[in-house]
């Protein structure tokens, strides 16, 4: 009898045991996942909380074409405005997104930010386009403007562009961006120092840009006669992030 009990108790015994392995095997099991599955949450929190920010970069982008043609000579005694051989009056459109010209086949589109034609830009927005891109004029210098402001921004509109075509005069308001380096009868397209477009395009990104020169090749001193005007050289940096930051 004593000995049925003895080995009743280490059969109890074993079977504890087996159980209490069974159960640390199961727990160190699911231990085991929980930490493998805590860890690959932790990289999809990490990737989709904090994505790497896109550089910013300043580019200058020359001798942008903007319905150059050159003069008609004049045969005779002059009976009006010299005429231009070739002119389509048509705008060059261009995306800062891309940083490259969109087709004007592409005019109806959101695909273009600002376009150019002569010395009149234009904006995809209000009555020149069907986007949302608008702009303002800074009077700053363009490295220092290190945020794209919070509001001001304006479309064009029928009567008036956000950024005028005409040469400044004096007591103008500051949304001229040339004034006229020559003489009345011999007009050099000189940009203003200072002047900086600020743009915030259809996607809710922002550009500032400053035009360096309008003439092909971008002279330091232009000669209206033998350079030729109507090609912008400009520089600008475009923020792909969601900020206003230039940075």
């Amino acid at each position: 009898m004593q000995g049925f009990l003895i080995h009743f108790q280490k059969k109890a015994i074993n079977k504890s045991i087996y159980n209490y392995n069974l159960t640390m095997k199961f727990l160190n099991y699911f231990l085991i996942i929980g930490v493998v599955f805590s860890f690959t949450l932790g990289l999809f929190s990490c990737s989709d909380d904090d994505p790497a920010p896109i550089p910013v970069v300043s580019t200058i982008f020359s001798d942008l074409d903007a319905d150059y043609a050159p003069f008609e000579p004049i045969t005779g005694p002059p009976t009006g405005p010299p005429k231009r051989i070739g002119e389509t009056n048509e705008f060059t459109f261009f995306s800062f997104a891309t940083g490259e010209i969109v087709a004007n086949t592409d005019s109806a589109t959101s695909n273009w930010d600002i376009g150019f034609r002569r010395s009149e830009i234009i904006f995809n927005s209000g009555a020149n386009g069907p986007g949302n891109t608008t702009a303002l004029m800074l009077e700053d210098i363009f490295d220092e403007v290190l945020e794209a402001p919070a509001d001001g921004y304006a479309s064009d509109t029928d009567n008036e562009n956000v950024i005028s075509s005409s040469p400044q005069n004096t007591g103008a308001p500051a949304n001229y961006w040339w004034f006229n380096s020559g003489s009345g009868s011999s007009t050099v397209v000189a940009p203003i120092a200072g002047r900086v477009i600020v743009v915030k395009t259809s996607q809710n990104r922002y550009a500032k840009m400053e035009i360096l020169s309008y003439y092909k090749g971008a002279p330091a001193a232009p000669d209206n006669m033998a350079d030729e005007d109507r090609h912008y050289t400009f520089r600008y940096v475009y923020q792909p992030n969601d900020t206003r930051k230039f940075e």
